[in-house]
């Protein structure tokens, strides 16, 4: 057997081999990635669907949709539409779907829900011609509006909720134009969002940063019992830390009565249901999530780097921005990133320490999905968010990337 021939076989046996062990290992994983497939990623996965799911009116109003197909969106539809809309309510007398389509189509008009019940409780009494028939006994069947937004929403997918998520809606012509005033809420909360994340992650940044660096650079003993205390709010429930600061920062609190006593103000001030204690709640929640990737990166900087820098004459704060900060910006960057990431989607510390102003995503999420049981919205609003956490994390991967690339 020839060399070459003897090295070939070796090769396959070796692919066999690494074969064979990527396979037990993929039957090792298995278990644990259905898992997170079933109960994790379908989910999610239908959850997010559902800002797009348009089952009510497609499903409920085939037949004026069919005959909506060719309407030039300006005038009243023909005899055609009045006559399939009147058979599409007849049909769904006395059964659930009509209160689903009703509302549904009131997401898109006001006041269409009940136009939907009372139309379909005349719709067995209904004569030929139908046109004439609707509009006297029932109005708003006369304003190409209602019109506009069945067939709008002639499609099995809608944009709707995303439109809305933009306070944008479409119109009866099919055009996109912004929400009215009283509508437009949600790119205000958007930008609430934001800022509020920025603001609890710049100050955790601030107080975290001093604190991971002697925790990195004490001894031992010392770094042991410093972590014990940062990780020590983990044992406690999210609901009671918050719960906590409504006591400490109410008028009568704990505060308060120290800032009193200490001459520093005269009468209690509004620490609590306001931004300022939701502000310093969530600094407080949030904090060992800057703190921990912060440590494992400064502890892994030599301490003589800044004494080498002294002795060379650089002053401390030279020697700091030039020496020490350069190698602990991954620190900052991961942890910030967590901060802001999580701070975006939070929900239980707004709720119960902020005030009405100062509620974020999370709680709309809750609203939709609990309150109102508008999952289209609900999804929406976490489509969205899930959208803007996916492009922070990419533009932390490409700049991570670039970063490493120059430094090769």
């Amino acid at each position: 057997m020839s060399r070459s021939t003897t090295g070939t076989s070796i090769a396959a046996l070796v692919r066999k081999a690494e074969l064979r062990r990527e396979r037990r290992l993929l039957a090792i994983a298995a278990p644990a990635i259905t898992f997170v497939l079933v109960f994790f990623v379908l989910p999610i996965g239908l959850f997010l669907f559902r800002s797009v799911d348009n089952p009510e009116v497609h499903g409920s109003l085939p037949r004026t949709l069919t005959a909506l197909h060719q309407w030039d969106r300006t005038t009243l539809p023909d005899e055609q539409a009045f006559a399939a809309l009147v058979a599409d309510l007849r049909a769904l007398r006395g059964k659930p779907e009509l209160a689903m389509l009703a509302r549904r189509l009131n997401y898109d008009v006001s006041g269409f829900r009940s136009v939907i019940i009372r139309s379909g409780r005349l719709a067995e009494q209904g004569l030929p011609p139908y046109r004439k028939w609707l509009i006297a006994n029932e109005p708003a069947w006369g304003d190409v509006t209602y019109w506009g937004a069945i067939r709008n929403e002639a499609s099995p997918l809608t944009d709707f909720y995303l439109l809305a998520a933009f306070d944008l809606r479409r119109l009866s012509n099919g055009s996109i134009a912004p929400a009215s005033n009283e509508n437009a809420l949600f790119r205000d909360l958007f930008a609430r969002t934001f800022w509020i994340s920025f603001t609890v992650t710049v100050l955790c940044l601030i107080v975290g940063f001093p604190v991971a660096a002697v925790i990195a650079h004490a001894r031992p003993k010392v770094a042991n019992l410093l972590l014990i205390l940062v990780l020590l709010p983990f044992w406690s429930s999210l609901l009671v830390r918050a719960t906590a600061w409504i006591v400490l920062l109410q008028d009568e609190g704990l505060i308060n009565q120290a800032l009193i006593a200490l001459g520093l103000i005269a009468r209690p001030i509004r620490l609590v249901f306001n931004r300022i204690g939701l502000t310093i709640a969530m600094t407080h929640v949030l904090l060992p999530f800057m703190i921990l990737p912060l440590y494992s990166v400064l502890r892994g900087i030599p301490q003589g780097q800044m004494r080498a820098a002294a002795s060379l004459g650089a002053k401390p704060v030279i020697a700091f921005l030039r020496v020490y900060l350069p190698q602990a910006l991954p620190g900052i960057v991961a942890g910030s990133t967590l901060v802001f990431v999580i701070s975006l989607g939070y929900y239980v510390a707004p709720a119960l320490v902020g005030g009405p102003r100062d509620q974020m995503i999370g709680y709309f999420v809750a609203y939709f999905t609990n309150s109102t049981v508008n999952w289209g919205m609900a999804s929406a609003l976490g489509t969205l968010l899930l959208v803007i956490v996916a492009l922070i994390y990419a533009a932390l991967a490409r700049t991570i990337g670039l970063e490493r690339l120059r430094a090769q």
